[in-house]
């Protein structure tokens, strides 16, 4: 891992300093104690976002194994879709990520609930589950 900066950021106790880039300091906890509001309201703001999304998939896994189609299974398409671009567009990252390092959030969204290697696979791995989800919907006809 490439550090940003040699400066020590001021949310990792001092017994344990690294430098500013090192992002994994509070993995696997909120570690909100000593956060600024804004990084703690852009982590709930983040999370209710994610939130979304996943519920999205699961509906459209529900719908395609169902063989229903309810009146959000068109607004959940739509923003599985969306945020696929986005993805592919920043090269399979969240488009959200830069938005959390801008306003000095030191750990990634996935790194809060998993570990390193696993945060990175997630995004890719939604991708999957979304597209298997959308083709199987595509290939069953609704009840």
């Amino acid at each position: 891992m490439v550090w940003a900066s040699t400066e020590v950021s001021p949310y990792v106790a001092s017994s344990s300093a690294k430098p500013t880039g090192y992002r994994r300091t509070m993995r696997g906890t909120l570690g909100t104690d000593r956060l600024p509001p804004a990084v703690i309201a852009w982590r709930a703001a983040h999370g209710l976002i994610a939130a979304g999304f996943l519920t999205s998939i699961g509906y459209v896994w529900w719908c395609a194994l169902s063989g229903r189609r309810g009146q959000l299974l068109r607004p959940a398409i739509a923003a599985l879709v969306g945020e696929g671009a986005l993805v592919v567009a920043n090269r399979g990252n969240c488009p959200l990520g830069k938005v959390g390092d801008r306003i000095g959030d030191p750990v990634p969204l996935f790194e809060l609930v998993l570990s390193p290697r696993a945060a990175r696979l997630a995004v890719p791995t939604l991708g999957v589950l979304t597209a298997a989800g959308l083709g199987l919907l595509v290939t069953r006809s609704p009840s």
